[in-house]
């Protein structure tokens, strides 16, 4: 892509400055998408510290945690590929790659306090999109965005938990941290999204089955309720799991719903768009709620303004795997932007507080700023946003390796390295199955690993 004028964010900042309104959106208007996009962009990334010196790259400030910065520089990523606007790109490429860890696998020994399996899916899912957009590759002496996502995915799959609750992922990685006895809808929705991405990226069926391992297993316990396909958020390891967190979450429905897709678009099994249908249908109906002008709504916190600081992001999210959603499955873009649009206007609407006068707030449905700001609210607004530009403009859909892709994998990343926690009863990746140049595939663990020797502290408060 070519990098946009800067004259984009200049005319749109001195907009805003002028005027001290809201952000004017035109939801069918390139221009007017790319430039609320950038200085929605150029708001978010002004929390960023670690491009300062004496500061970690790829780490934001107190009170952020860890993932939420994996989750932001993916989001870049889609902004470039977007807008076609390379001023961020040298940062984020820095950040993915220095928060690597030791082991090329996104598990950095100072973070292990706060590390969970959701965690760790985050920054893999970014790098994913690296590969699937084609952003610039690490280059030489750096693991590729392919080989990242694989090294995350190997080590998950050895941590495969059959001894409670039948299967699944705890939440967390290490027996110390807080949480360790919950299986929760994102880790497990987290690993079932990038088997999927990674099965339509290699086309290496064993990711697919992989990815049917865990849906069968998730459908078969109270964490869906595939009667109304509703996701719950989580459940205790204490209980064998017998019953489930009620709390709805807008990135737990999200995270299953691209998942799907991925899978419906790589191999066309009916079952996977039975799934799509049921989970929308869903979504849909309880998160953009007809009573709050149909757009997106965080029902658990934002309407009684309790959200803590991870819960204003997990909009974002379930915006961007809908928009990958509506572009892998293209018979469900209509239904899907009939809800994004309004979204987007709504989020550009709440753009208009801080001491800019432009920050954005959380409640889309109002255009009087919420008095709310921060990473998550900025994130948000940003993905909807520059996701019109899908309804605008002519985007390549995610390449795979034999479409395009260029990113080379490592089938044995991960392996016989960090964090794992038992042997996962799956058969080894069959390597005569993958079809792509580089022979990119899951080198899968068979035998227990031993933990890595940390000191013990404090837990992450994502839910």
């Amino acid at each position: 892509m070519k990098p946009i004028s800067s004259s984009w964010l200049v005319n749109a900042l001195c907009l805003t400055a002028q005027f001290g309104s809201a952000l004017q959106l035109d939801v069918s208007s390139p221009d007017s998408i790319r430039s609320t996009a950038s200085v929605v962009a150029y708001d978010l990334m002004s929390y960023y510290t670690g491009n300062r010196t004496g500061d970690v790259p790829g780490n934001l400030p107190a009170p952020y945690y860890w993932w939420e910065a994996g989750a932001m520089f993916g989001e870049m990523i889609e902004y470039w590929y977007y807008t076609g606007d390379t001023t961020y790109n040298d940062e984020v490429k820095a950040a993915l790659l220095h928060q690597v860890g030791d082991d090329k696998d996104y598990m950095p020994r100072n973070q292990s306090k706060s590390l969970g399996n959701d965690d760790q899916v985050f920054w893999a899912f970014s790098a994913m999109s690296a590969a699937e957009l084609k952003f610039e590759d690490p280059g030489a002496g750096q693991p590729s965005w392919l080989a990242l996502a694989q090294a995350v995915f190997n080590e998950q799959a050895s941590r495969w938990d059959a001894g409670t609750c039948g299967g699944g992922l705890r939440w967390q990685i290490f027996t110390f941290n807080a949480g360790y006895d919950y299986k929760n809808a994102v880790s497990n929705g987290g690993f079932f999204q990038l088997a999927a991405r990674l099965a339509r990226y290699t086309q290496n069926e064993t990711y697919v089955d992989w990815a049917d391992k865990m849906w069968e297993w998730y459908a078969g316990t109270p964490l869906l309720e595939i009667d109304t396909w509703q996701v719950n958020d989580g459940s205790s390891t204490q209980k064998n799991c017998s019953d489930a967190s009620q709390l709805q979450w807008t990135y737990n429905y999200g995270v299953f719903i691209a998942g799907n897709a991925y899978l419906y678009n790589y191999t066309g099994d009916a079952k996977y768009m039975d799934r799509i249908d049921g989970l929308l249908n869903a979504t849909l109906a309880r998160f953009f709620p007809q009573n709050m002008g149909g757009v997106m709504v965080e029902v658990t916190c934002e309407p009684l303004g309790n959200c803590n600081n991870d819960q204003p992001a997990f909009k974002a999210f379930l915006t961007r795997w809908l928009a990958v959603t509506a572009q892998l499955v293209p018979e469900l873009y209509e239904r899907i932007f009939t809800y994004l649009r309004k979204s987007a206007a709504g989020a550009a609407g709440q753009c208009s507080g801080g001491e800019l006068g432009r920050h954005c707030g959380r409640e889309w449905n109002t255009t009087t700023w919420d008095g709310r700001s921060g990473v998550g609210e900025q994130m948000s607004a940003l993905a909807v946003i520059q996701a019109m530009m899908m309804d605008t403009t002519d985007l390549a859909a995610p390449v795979g390796a034999t479409t395009g892709g260029t990113s080379q994998g490592n089938p044995s990343a991960g392996t016989g390295t960090s964090g794992t926690t038992g042997s996962n009863g799956m058969p080894a990746v069959n390597r005569d199955k993958i079809t792509t140049g580089d022979k990119a595939g899951a080198g899968i663990l068979t035998a227990i690993a031993l933990l890595l020797t940390i000191v013990t502290g404090g837990s992450l408060v994502l839910e």
